[in-house]
Parts: structure tokens; sequence; C-alpha cells
């Protein structure tokens, strides 16, 4: 893959931590503390969000890959970093605000996950707009084990995910979710086998980044708004969004390309 021509801040005096790169139309972030098991520390998040941020700005990408390694796609929080803060570190320094740069990401995110999604990890895989998972894939938020709780939207969008029973059982308790019960749940979107992953998730991000820019934007917008409004509200939404589109040249291109019964020549306006 070509090293994304994105400037991205931090990113390069980082390689070693968080891996950013182009696929065509597709930008890649890749966790790489593999000793740590991609442990979120607060400065590989900031670099996993800048990365995020910069792709978001490049109008030559059109969707987003986020992956971890073969062996994790992230174990969790750096613990080693936590453990010594105090209510009025987490007060002042307010970590966790960085964590909602991801929501105001406008183009899709694939997430890839391998091995553990736990913790923070399962967070940041939530976070993404479709997952692939491997079989190997585990999901869990085991923070009450540490004597805390998620604090990274772990209660929100797992309840959100897979419904407030299951929620309360994996949070409560710690338990984990394998890759099939991911999918049965709701979690994941596709499971497919452990080594193919990465690809698989490449191939769908690919997919994405060919799509109408502006109409992916607008449907992931859609899709997204959805839970935070009755159903008479987020209908009249949905429709304004609609509306938009037909203001786009895709639009016309898309519709167009159909009545002539060829590909669509979609140019992202």
């Amino acid at each position: 893959m070509v090293p994304s021509t994105d400037a991205v801040a931090g990113a390069e005096q980082s390689a070693e931590e968080v891996v950013v790169s182009r696929d065509g139309a597709v930008g890649v972030v890749r966790l790489n503390r593999p000793k740590a098991l991609n442990a979120l520390s607060y400065g590989v998040v900031d670099r996993v969000m800048d990365a995020l941020a910069g792709f978001d700005r490049d109008p030559a990408v059109g969707c987003l890959l986020l992956a971890g390694s073969r062996r994790a796609f992230a174990a969790g929080a750096d613990i080693k970093e936590l453990e010594s803060e105090t209510l009025q570190d987490m007060v002042l320094k307010r970590p966790m605000v960085a964590w909602d740069r991801i929501r105001r990401v406008a183009k899709p995110i694939v997430g890839s996950v391998n091995g553990f999604a736990l913790g923070a990890g399962c967070e940041l895989a939530m976070s993404c707009d479709i997952l692939v998972a491997g079989e190997d894939a585990v999901f869990a938020q085991p923070e009450i084990n540490l004597g805390v709780i998620p604090g990274a939207g772990g209660t929100q969008r797992l309840t959100r995910a897979v419904g407030k029973a299951v929620a309360m059982d994996m949070i409560l308790t710690g338990r984990r979710m394998g890759a099939a019960e991911a999918l049965q749940r709701g979690l994941v979107s596709r499971v497919v086998p452990a080594e193919a992953a990465f690809d698989e998730a490449l191939k769908l991000a690919r997919e994405i980044a060919a799509m109408p820019a502006i109409a992916a934007l607008l449907a992931k917008e859609g899709v997204a708004r959805a839970p935070e409004m009755d159903l008479d509200t987020a209908l009249e939404y949905e429709r304004k969004l609609f509306y938009i589109i037909f203001g786009t040249e895709d639009q016309k291109e898309g519709m167009k390309a159909f009545r002539e019964k060829r590909p669509a020549a979609f140019r992202g306006r």
C-alpha cells in the first residue's frame, strides 16, 4: 500500500504504534503495538483520531479502514497509564473527550477485528460503522474486574448494538462474546476466516469508497442519527437528506447510467 500523502499529525513520529497508509481511495489506520496487544494509550488514541480526521478531510479518500493486528484489535486501555490517575486528573485532563472525535468523522469507517477487542478496544471497534470480524475475534467490556466501568462509550454503544439484557450481562460480569455470537447479536456485520479478516474489510472499504461520496456520507448520517430520534422525526430527517442528494451530479449520473444500462461514473460531486 502507498503511504498517505495527507500529512497526519504525529503519525510519522509514531509509525511503530499507529501505521497510516492509503490504498487507492481507502484511508487505512492500523494499530501496531504488538507487545502490548495494541493497548490504547492516550497518545495512541490521539494519533488514531488525528489519522481518521486527516483522511476525513482528504477529498481523494472515500472510506476509512481501522484495523489492529492478527493477534489483537486492541486488548483495552493502557492500564499502566490509568492506574495512578485520580479523580482530579480525570476531571482536569478529560481524556475521554478525545473519543468524541471519531463521532465527527463523516465518511464511513470499516473496522477489521482479529483476536481481542476488549474494554477500550471493544469501544473503539463499536465506533466503526461496519465491523468485519475474523472467527477468532473476542469482544468484551471487562472493566468491572478492574473496579471501573466502560468510559469511552461502552455502556451506550453496546446497549444500542445488542440490547439491554445482553449489555447488562457483559458489563456487569465482564463475560466475553465470540465472533459467532457477535454476528448473531448484531454487534458485527460479517464473520470471515481469521486470516481473511483484513483483506475482506479492505475489499468492503474499496467497494464503499467507489460509491457516490455525498450519498455515502448522507446515508451514514441517516443511519447514525436514527437511534437518537422518534420515528416521525427520523423519517422527516431522512426525507431531507434524500432531497439534498438531488442537488448532486452523482445523482444525475447514477440515474442516467441506470436508464442507459451502463456502469455509473461517479465523481464525488
